[in-house]
């Protein structure tokens, strides 16, 4: 057997070289098709790459066009993929059609004469072909398209070594043309996730914006109601007011959610009054906290106190602190809100006589999604995101928060600020 490769290889060196050369192309060309994911530079090097390896004057892909049943062009190296794409090729009475069904190669020497031959093509761009050698593109044994080339060049009829140079072809081809679609086919849909994703999102922060403020409202004027109210209106405003906190508690949620799939958001730093901010925020929560009866006090220094900071994340940093002080502290209790110096920086606290926390927990309360109680037996509502989105706001004004309890006692929330003492409005 070696003796006869041997003797082949002697009596046939330009054939053998000739093969060589069309391996080494091959290999090269596979490579190319694997790394490429971009649709149209893949399609390109396709049909470049098989009319100047069978020496045909022009080549084109037609794909499967799911919608109507036929096929479609979608690149040839004679004509911009535009001018064909307007062009249906029917499978039924078309060499390409041939070759889709039965997946098998076709040559026609003489186009003029097959009935096959789909001549619309050649009038619409202003082409006449003579002979065409097509090939199936298959993915699992599952055809998706035709590779065809089409006019050898001078005047020659295409070859059993074309055909199987460009079956080879195809054969990666098809791969690489199902990879690239599925790529850009999942980009599109990911951009599309995207742009609804955004619009939810922005619903939410609008919707959770603006429903405060009403929100308020009503709870202020519910508990002012409660105290002059008897009998069974007592117990109309004391639904209103559950049905108020429930309200308040799905927009906490929303809120969360908003800042959790923000993802690492850019401050907007502002020189801020910090005990203007503790008394804002303060003014928003009381009425909850008084229809809980519930006593909310701060105690904040004269010493007016400049933060440098983004006022809308560390309100909300305070909002869910304060949530969770009133979620967890039962009727009758109070709850503080106190501003105190602490090396070098400003510590903010929400102190609570509220239900406490067992110590083995604290570490990890901070956690996303992470809830003290079990979620089967649990009596406060949420998703454990308050403080987890707490955590990050205040860690990326390049402060920390920590939590201090003795179970059954309350507990103290306590999160640091970058401050400097003595900064005044007109300094």
């Amino acid at each position: 057997m070696e003796n006869g490769l041997d003797s082949q290889s002697t009596a046939h060196p330009e054939g053998a070289a000739r093969q060589v050369a069309q391996l080494e192309r091959m290999v090269q060309i596979s490579r190319l098709l694997s790394s490429t994911l971009d649709l149209d530079q893949l399609l390109q090097l396709i049909i470049h790459t098989a009319a100047d390896m069978v020496g045909s004057e022009a080549a084109s892909i037609l794909l499967e066009d799911r919608r109507t049943g036929g096929l479609s062009f979608v690149a040839a190296t004679n004509c911009s993929a535009e001018d064909l794409r307007c062009i249906e090729v029917p499978v039924d009475y078309s060499i390409a059609g041939t070759v889709y069904k039965t997946g098998e190669p076709v040559i026609v020497d003489n186009a003029s004469v097959d009935p096959r031959h789909y001549g619309e093509v050649d009038s619409h761009i202003k082409f006449q072909t003579h002979s065409v050698l097509g090939v199936p593109l298959q993915v699992r044994s599952r055809n998706i398209g035709v590779l065809e080339a089409v006019n050898k060049c001078e005047g020659a009829c295409f070859s059993p070594d074309d055909v199987e140079i460009l079956l080879t072809l195809a054969s990666q081809a098809a791969v690489a043309i199902q990879n690239a679609k599925l790529v850009s086919e999942l980009r599109e849909a990911n951009a599309r996730l995207a742009q609804v994703d955004k619009i939810k999102s922005d619903f939410l922060s609008i919707a959770s914006h603006e429903l405060r403020t009403p929100l308020n409202i009503v709870m202020g004027y519910a508990a002012m109601l409660r105290e002059d109210a008897a009998g069974s209106l007592s117990e109309e405003v004391e639904g209103v007011l559950r049905g108020a906190t429930r309200l308040q508690g799905i927009i906490k949620s929303m809120t969360n959610l908003t800042y959790l799939e923000s993802g690492v958001p850019q401050l907007r730093l502002e020189r801020y009054l910090l005990q203007a901010l503790v008394e804002e925020a303060c003014k928003e929560w009381r009425p909850l906290a008084a229809g809980k009866h519930l006593t909310l006090r701060e105690s904040l220094p004269e010493m007016p106190i400049y933060v440098n900071v983004d006022v809308a994340k560390v309100n909300t940093v305070l909002n869910n602190v304060l949530d969770n002080a009133v979620a967890f502290t039962p009727p009758d209790g109070c709850i503080e809100v106190a501003i105190r110096p602490h090396t070098g920086m400003v510590a903010v606290s929400v102190a609570d006589t509220g239900i406490g926390i067992p110590e083995v927990e604290l570490e990890r309360i901070f956690e996303p999604f992470y809830q003290v109680e079990d979620h089967l037996t649990r009596q406060h509502e949420g998703i454990g995101l308050g403080l987890s989105v707490a955590k990050s706001i205040v860690e990326l004004h390049g402060g920390r928060i920590w939590a201090e309890s003795v179970e059954g006692h309350g507990s103290r929330f306590s999160f640091l600020l970058p401050v400097r003492w003595g900064d005044h409005a007109d300094g």
